[in-house]
């Protein structure tokens, strides 16, 4: 018993008697339901009183694999939704290891767009550990969803939290590029109500400067865009591809650019720039998924958007940014405008079983 805490083991030797009675009188032994749960006995009295406190008092014995995790985050990664929530919802919801599962569970749900469960299982996660800068960064990122889709009285509570929860991450790791780019977009984007503001944005780039220049010509890209200052937006897009170690990805931000200006000609050329970037690049696979996604918003080259979800599919590099079931559901409507409905069928079948939770109608690429 050396391994209990001193107030356990004492009470585990002060009721050893009790509970050897009570058990020579009614025969067996405690049997314990995996995972933390309840125990099952016929004991009562205070052999009952006694194992409860020593269950509370030993709080940790439930410990999640780390393999397990592993395995759950791969198939994150690459799009298995159904084989990660199998590997997560069985997890006891507290011990070592139970705020990443929660989180990992948060990400699922966010893939999946199911933004109620998404935000339940970060806020688990955040109270398990809240010194985890990513763990709050994952549950703005939820709320914001769901704020994206609510009342306005009820968008405004939530607006709030989300700015509480980027602000928390970015206090927590200051070096946490991708919160920081998120407290940058909330301030962007979000009225002064709720905490938003273009000076406060300003003040996140220049943080940003610091830990991922790319990152921060972007966001002062999308400043500029916001005041209508084309020239300057366009500048710093492009500055953004000169510095980043990935530029393919930021190749589809100016895509993304030249299509809300409707500057078809660049817009296109962007996207193929981004292709032969991501081809020279084994971390680009979100890249395709993204350039892609622009020509299909855009209606332009469908048969150069299928070929990206393509490689994206057959690549090495899928990744939760660009969900592969999604992928599929819009290589299938690709096939399908092509006259192909036995591919299309096909695409279909493998976003179904990789996440069958998923409705495709929410997509907004549809």
């Amino acid at each position: 018993m050396s391994g209990l805490p001193v107030t356990a083991r004492a009470l585990f030797e002060q009721n050893q008697n009790s509970l050897a009675q009570v058990q020579s009188l009614q025969g067996g032994s405690p049997r314990r339901a995996t995972r933390g749960r309840a125990v099952r006995c016929s004991y009562s009295g205070s052999a009952i009183a006694a194992w409860l406190a020593l269950a509370v008092a030993i709080p940790a014995c439930a410990q999640i694999p780390a393999a397990t995790l592993t395995e759950a985050n791969a198939a994150l990664q690459a799009g298995e939704a159904d084989k990660a929530l199998a590997l997560l919802t069985p997890l006891p919801a507290t011990g070592q290891g139970a705020a990443e599962a929660q989180n990992l569970q948060c990400r699922v749900r966010f893939t999946l767009q199911q933004w109620d469960a998404a935000v339940k299982e970060c806020e688990l996660a955040v109270r398990l550990d809240g010194s985890n800068s990513n763990y709050h960064m994952w549950l703005g990122r939820a709320l914001g969803q769901k704020a994206a889709r609510a009342s306005f009285f009820t968008a405004y509570s939530l607006g709030k939290r989300v700015r509480n929860e980027f602000e928390e991450a970015a206090r927590l790791d200051p070096r946490n590029a991708e919160a920081l780019s998120d407290l940058g977009d909330f301030y962007k984007s979000a009225p002064s109500i709720v905490g938003g503001g273009t000076e406060k944005a300003e003040t996140i780039a220049a943080e940003l400067e610091r830990v991922d220049p790319a990152r921060a010509h972007q966001l002062r890209g999308e400043i500029a865009e916001a005041h209508k200052d084309y020239s300057t937006a366009e500048r710093e897009f492009r500055l953004a591809i000169d510095v980043s170690s990935h530029p393919a990805s930021q190749w589809t931000v100016l895509a993304s650019f030249y299509r809300s200006r409707r500057r078809w000609t660049e817009m296109e050329a962007a996207v193929h720039n981004c292709a032969n970037a991501a081809a020279r690049d084994k971390h680009a696979g979100v890249a395709l998924y993204d350039g892609a996604g622009v020509l299909i918003e855009a209606g332009r080259e469908p048969d150069f958007a299928a070929k990206m979800l393509e490689d994206y599919l057959s690549g090495p590099s899928k990744t939760e940014e660009a969900p592969a079931f999604i992928a599929h559901i819009r290589l299938g409507r690709l096939k399908q405008q092509f006259g192909d409905e036995t591919g299309a069928h096909r695409e279909f079948a493998a976003a179904s079983a990789l996440a069958h939770e998923y409705n495709p109608a929410q997509d907004s690429k549809a």
